[in-house]
């Protein structure tokens, strides 16, 4: 199959799409406590979609994670255990920054380090990419979507700043520069392990070919692997809570007992790795000794839809890695460009800029457009590369 970036431009846009549009359905779950509803959805998210998926679209799955070398599944899921920590400090380094300067130093170091490391690694850096026409271009798209990041934060600042007093005490109560700093560096390069996943699972893509895989589907089997990493951090967390909040019985039981409190869906929102720590998503408490009913059949349902939702970018990532051809590496800005510019496109949706000056607005403008031009120069340093072959 002859790659093309277009093509592989619109599934990393998809997989965008599916990214900022995932935590949707989680708004109709009702009297569930974050870890509670986190931890269901992950089940989708993380295990039974990718395997359903992979089971189906390829061949012989289990006979090729078996045929694979232990050193490549060590290191996938590995990197994926360090991605699932990335997301669960995004809530600290929101608390310590604020969201918009949280996001935009988190999602810089996630977009720099998950793009270049891996030619980095690999040594190919200097040779295939900076000493090669398409490879700057490319680099061009990296450098142009970290600007299309800090013109998402500059919005965001501006934002902040029209707040009123009281609503940005609430906001950034807890601001912290130095501190903040250090865990948004921590939660951008762990974040970023995702990408170092994919690129130790190499191998795997290469044994699912030979046993007669389409090119198109050859990263699922990766993603079993990867995901399965993250899912073992989250589910670790996940039942911490539940075990520190008394929230266990609501996997099974529609009456809640106490300790519920109204999520705050203004504080929900995605994270460079579209999961966020327990400091962003606030979770439950009542009055002690009230009793509250849980949906348990919509519950179940709309973190089944959510975590299906949310393994569909990457489903979309790896189909779109497919057509870059030798720079895929460069699919990482790509997924990281479109997730940001879905979510602004929610957030107009939603509203949430409605009463911002003309300068906020001019600001989200430009952060799309640049963001949208970034994907354009990855995807044309790709059709470079290809042609010229």
């Amino acid at each position: 199959m002859i790659p093309n970036p277009l093509i592989g431009v619109f599934f990393h846009w998809l997989g965008g799409l599916a990214s900022a549009s995932f935590y949707v359905p989680y708004r109709g779950v009702k009297n569930w406590a974050w870890e509670t509803y986190w931890l269901v959805g992950g089940f989708f998210s993380w295990i039974i979609v990718p395997w359903i998926l992979a089971f189906l679209m390829t061949r012989d799955l289990v006979s090729v994670l078996h045929e694979t070398p232990s050193s490549s599944i060590f290191w996938a899921y590995s990197f994926g255990v360090l991605w699932g920590f990335g997301g669960l400090t995004f809530g600290l380094t929101m608390r310590y920054l604020g969201m918009s300067l949280g996001m935009a130093v988190a999602l810089g170091y996630t977009a720099a380090f998950g793009t270049l490391m891996p030619p980095i690694f690999r040594g190919v850096f200097v040779s295939e990419v900076l000493g090669t026409r398409s490879g700057l271009i490319i680099i061009g798209g990296v450098v142009v979507c970290l600007l299309g990041i800090v013109l998402a934060g500059a919005a965001g600042v501006c934002k902040e700043h029209e707040m009123s007093d009281a609503r940005k005490r609430a906001t950034i109560k807890e601001f912290a520069l130095k501190k903040g700093l250090i865990i948004a560096t921590f939660c951008g390069v762990m974040s970023a392990c995702f990408a170092y996943g994919l690129a130790a699972g190499d191998p795997i893509k290469r044994i699912t070919l030979r046993h007669g895989t389409p090119t198109l589907w050859q990263g699922l089997p990766v993603l079993v692997v990867v995901l399965a990493g993250g899912f073992t951090t989250n589910f670790i967390w996940c039942v911490i809570l539940n075990l520190r909040n008394g929230t266990g019985h609501q996997y099974f039981e529609s009456a809640i007992r106490g300790r519920i409190r109204e999520r705050s869906e203004e504080h929900i929102i995605e994270t460079v790795i579209d999961a966020p720590g327990e400091e962003m998503a606030v979770a439950i408490a009542v009055a002690e000794n009230t009793v509250v009913k849980a949906p348990m059949l919509a519950n179940y349902l709309f973190s089944a839809l959510a975590g299906t939702t949310w393994y569909m970018q990457f489903f979309f990532y790896t189909m779109g890695e497919t057509q870059m051809g030798r720079y895929k590496f460069s699919s990482w800005t790509l997924h990281m460009a479109s997730v940001i510019i879905f979510a602004t496109l929610w957030g107009i949706a939603l509203k949430e800029w409605n009463g911002t000056s003309s300068k906020t607005k001019l600001f989200v403008a430009l952060s799309l457009f640049v963001l949208v031009a970034s994907t354009i120069a990855v995807g044309y340093g790709n059709y470079i590369s290809i042609t010229s072959h």
